[in-house]
This record gives structure tokens, C-alpha cells and sequence, in this order.
């Protein structure tokens, strides 16, 4: 099976909705947004676009404080999670497009392009953050740690590796592998970034940071639940790109984007950031790994971590941008808050 890369300019393009597909279909690239084949993107797109919001409007004078008298143990996560977060978000900007250009359905281009933007945003966010809190030489040494820090670098190959693949090789498989990496790193990778902020935040620390942070995780939310969809929707497309050898493929994948998000909380927060342990950590991630697994199809990795764990369950708290007390200054932000945000669980819209 090969894969087609779309046309711009296709005056003889298919009309008929019963015609469009997921990829290798023939788009007119008319963004038509009364005739939509895959009626669900309708809600999402309106979702997303009221998720707006601009980083700078969140006041972060306390962080300046507080990231002072950090202790050597939280600053040292700080920086390298903030780091690795920086590069991911700049990767996904530049991926989508690629993935768009295989995608024959206009309704969900429109969708990826407003994620890429979103994910322009977050990185906005990240340098204000900086801008804010540290010195020009402490915010270049932050923005290159995954370049000098093997353990940093390592994690980004893996998914960077896999998004490299389908530069190399345009096919079928590699797009849903790519795709599939893709949600690795909305729902897997980021998820136990936001969960250190959060731990800051119940702690009394940096709570600006950790209300930017609400807000990229809940653009995150809606930038997973799309990929979901698009992977389900493949299924029932080409389901010869999900064969039992395949999905073992595909699982795998998965399984290890979570032995190696394990293996990063040992390495940046170990035992020594108050409020967590890695007991806790380890047990969240591969809750998370069942919850990603399942809501493809693709079975548990892992079992007795079908439920969040009781000793994690602040952080869906911490997650809510809407359920924020906020001061004078954050209340202006927190009037972007217009969207409902997807539930982590991923159910329907």
C-alpha cells in the first residue's frame, strides 16, 4: 500500500462526502465547514478555538521569587523538565505539517493546524517563563540541556527517531507509527512533566508557572483526544495497517515511551523532591500507559493500574485551568477559560 501525498490545487477533487478518507483520498482542499464527513472535529475545532489564550496576560513576580530559593533537588527538575517539555512542544510545531500533507480530509487539517498553532503558543509560553525567572545565561544553558544531558537527549531521539522515520520513509505504516508517537508524547511524555509542576503548586511554589502550565495541559488534552480519533478512525479505514503484528508493534511503542518516562522520574526527581516518591511516579506513569493502550484498542500494558492511584489524585485536580483561585493579576487569563476541558480519560465529546 502506498501512500499519496495530497494536492494543493485539485479542481478535480472528490464532492462527495461518502468518497473522503483519512489518507489517499482526492481533496479539493475547500475547507467547507457545513459538509463534513467527520462530524466530531466540528466540536473539537470550536473547543480548541476557545481554549485562547496569551502567556504573557499570567503574572509570574512570585516565581521570580520563589525560583531563587528553590532547593538544588527542585531546581535541577525544574530546569531539566522545562527543558525537555521546550524541545518536545518545538518538534511538534515542525511535525504536523508533514503529517497534514498525507491527510485527504480537509475537516481534520483544519484541526492539526490549529494544534500546530497551539503548540507554537506553548513554546511562547515557555520562553516567557524563562524570560521571566532567570538570567539570559541561565536560559540558554535550559533551552540546550537536551543536547548536553544524555539522559535528556535520549528521550527526545526516541520520539524525534520516529518522526524522522516518515521523513525517510512515506508510507502507510510509518505515518500511523509516527502518529502513534505523536500520542505517546501528548499523553504520556508530558503528562509527568505537568505532574512535577503541579507537585510545586500544591507545595506553595510557583504558582504562575504552574497556571501556564494548567493551560498548555489542557490544549494538550484536546491535541491527544485528536489523535486518538484519527488512529480510530484509520482502524476502521485500513485496518491492514493494524494487524495483530502491527498493534504489537504499536503497543510496544507505547510500553516503552512509559519504561522510559519511569526511567526519567528516577533519574531527574528521584526521592528527593518533597511531596513525591518514586513509588508514586512509577505508579502513575503506567496508569497512564493502560489508559493510552486501551483507548486504542491495543489492551493493557500492565496490570493492577487500571484506576488512577489514590496518592495521584491531585494531579487531575491541579490540571483544571477552570478550578483555579486566582489573585487580581491572573484574573485575566482565567476569563479565557470558555472551553470545557476534555476529560483525561479521552471519552467522546
Amino acid at each position: 500500500m502506498e501512500l499519496n501525498k495530497k494536492a494543493l490545487f485539485n479542481e478535480n477533487g472528490d464532492i462527495e462526502l461518502s468518497k473522503r478518507k483519512m489518507i489517499n483520498g482526492n481533496t479539493t482542499n475547500l475547507n467547507d465547514f457545513n459538509n463534513v464527513k467527520y462530524t466530531w472535529t466540528t466540536e473539537w475545532y470550536r473547543n480548541a478555538m476557545n481554549n485562547f489564550w496569551i502567556p504573557e496576560e499570567i503574572n509570574l513576580f512570585q516565581d521570580l521569587k520563589d525560583y531563587k530559593i528553590l532547593d538544588e533537588y527542585e531546581k535541577t527538575a525544574f530546569d531539566k523538565v522545562l527543558s525537555f517539555l521546550i524541545f518536545l512542544d518545538s518538534i511538534q510545531t515542525a511535525n504536523l505539517p508533514y503529517i497534514g500533507e498525507y491527510i485527504t480530509a480537509n475537516e481534520i487539517n483544519l484541526c492539526l493546524t490549529i494544534q500546530a498553532y497551539q503548540e507554537a503558543i506553548h513554546s511562547q509560553s515557555y520562553g516567557y517563563m524563562l524570560d521571566s525567572i532567570c538570567s539570559p545565561e541561565e536560559r540558554t544553558n535550559i533551552l540546550y540541556q537536551w543536547r548536553d544531558d544524555e539522559h535528556l537527549l535520549a528521550r527526545n531521539k526516541f520520539i524525534g527517531d520516529l518522526y524522522n522515520e516518515f521523513q525517510e520513509n512515506k508510507d502507510p505504516y510509518s505515518l500511523v507509527k509516527t502518529m502513534v508517537a505523536n500520542y505517546i508524547l501528548e499523553g504520556v511524555y508530558f503528562y509527568s512533566g505537568f505532574m512535577f509542576f503541579y507537585n510545586l503548586g500544591r507545595n506553595g511554589k510557583m504558582p504562575g508557572s504552574v497556571q501556564e502550565i494548567r493551560y498548555i495541559n489542557r490544549d494538550e488534552n484536546t491535541h491527544l483526544w485528536l489523535f486518538k480519533k484519527m488512529i480510530l478512525e484509520l482502524q476502521n479505514e485500513e485496518p491492514e495497517l493494524f494487524t495483530e503484528e502491527k498493534v504489537a508493534v504499536y503497543k510496544d511503542m507505547i510500553k516503552t515511551g512509559v519504561e522510559q518516562e519511569i526511567a526519567w522520574g528516577k533519574y531527574v526527581l528521584g526521592e528527593n523532591i518533597p511531596g513525591l516518591t518514586m513509588q508514586m511516579v512509577e505508579d502513575y506513569i503506567k496508569y497512564l500507559g493502560n489508559l493510552r493502550s486501551t483507548a486504542l484498542n491495543f489492551g493493557k500494558l500492565y496490570d493492577g493500574y487500571d484506576e488512577e492511584p489514590e496518592s495521584m489524585k491531585w494531579v487531575s485536580e491541579y490540571s483544571d485551568p477552570n478550578a483555579i483561585k486566582t489573585d487580581f493579576f491572573e484574573a485575566k487569563p482565567s476569563a479565557y477559560s470558555k472551553a470545557s476541558v476534555i476529560d483525561d480519560d479521552l471519552d467522546d465529546l
